[in-house]
Order: C-alpha cells, then sequence, then structure tokens
C-alpha cells in the first residue's frame, strides 16, 4: 500500500518544508525559547531599572550579602558575582538561539517573512513573547489540523 502523495498548494508548491513531526518538534523549542525569552527580558527590564533608576549593579555575594544592589562605581570592588552583566550576556545569547528556533518554524510553515519579523520582535519588548508565543502556536495547530494530508514529505 502507498503512502497518499504530499499536499500541494495551488501553484504545484508543498505546502510545509517539513513533517508535522518536524513542524511540531520546531513549535516546541520556539515556545521553550519564547519562555525563557521572555522571562530573562524581564529580567533585564530589572536590571535597567536598577542601573538607570538608582544607578546601581545586582551583586551577588561579596560585601553586598547573598542579593544586593551596589553603586556602578563599587562594583568592581564590592567582589561577589555580578548579576546584572550576567543577565545581560544570557539573555543576548539567548535572544539568539531564540531568533533560530523561530527561524525553523518560520521556514517548515512557510510564511512570508514579515511573520518572521513580528515573531522575532517577541524576543525584544517585554511580555511580547508569551502573547506571541500563544498566538503561533494556536496558529500552526490550526493549520497542521487543516492540512492533515500534508504528514508526508517525500
Amino acid at each position: 500500500m502507498t503512502e497518499p502523495a504530499p499536499a500541494k498548494s495551488p501553484a504545484g508548491k508543498r505546502r510545509y518544508g517539513g513533517t508535522h513531526a518536524q513542524i511540531r518538534s520546531a513549535l516546541s523549542f520556539y515556545k521553550v525559547l519564547a519562555y525563557a525569552t521572555g522571562v530573562m527580558l524581564l529580567l533585564v527590564v530589572v536590571e535597567m531599572v536598577a542601573k538607570y533608576g538608582f544607578g546601581a549593579e545586582i551583586i551577588a555575594g561579596g560585601s553586598a550579602g547573598a542579593l544586593g544592589l551596589v553603586q556602578e562605581a563599587q562594583a568592581d570592588a564590592a567582589g561577589g558575582f555580578n548579576l546584572s552583566t550576567a543577565v545581560l550576556i544570557v539573555h543576548g545569547w539567548l535572544y539568539v538561539v531564540y531568533l533560530i528556533a523561530d527561524f525553523r518554524l518560520w521556514q517548515f510553515m512557510r510564511w512570508p517573512f514579515s511573520k518572521f519579523v513580528v515573531i522575532a520582535l517577541g524576543g525584544v519588548v517585554p511580555l511580547l513573547s508569551f502573547t506571541v508565543e500563544k498566538r503561533i502556536h494556536r496558529q500552526v495547530e490550526e493549520e497542521l489540523a487543516a492540512h492533515p494530508d500534508a504528514k508526508t514529505r517525500y
């Protein structure tokens, strides 16, 4: 018994760039990264409030105790671990991985480039990644349900 041919658009192109399993895998990867990036972005907001609102760095350990605010000029001398710098570095690299997850999902779904940009902005605006992720997750599930015959790739 042979499998049905992949679903094709009217122009003869395939509907998706991967199988349903590959798309769901990309969706799961994107979801994890969207939440992680969103949380890190909220921590960046806290760090920015501390830095620009109070002129302080968030330090763990050293003369600051377990966790404390130390004036920027004294941050190096305070010892301990500079959480302000760590949050910025981790968020930056996490955003790069978020963009990879965004690109992977966008490529499998064969969406227009504008959708890629909208998803990418989710990791830049605080709280937006949670909203965008929910909407994208729903759209992917609806599209996969609407095209059950597009499961096979070859």
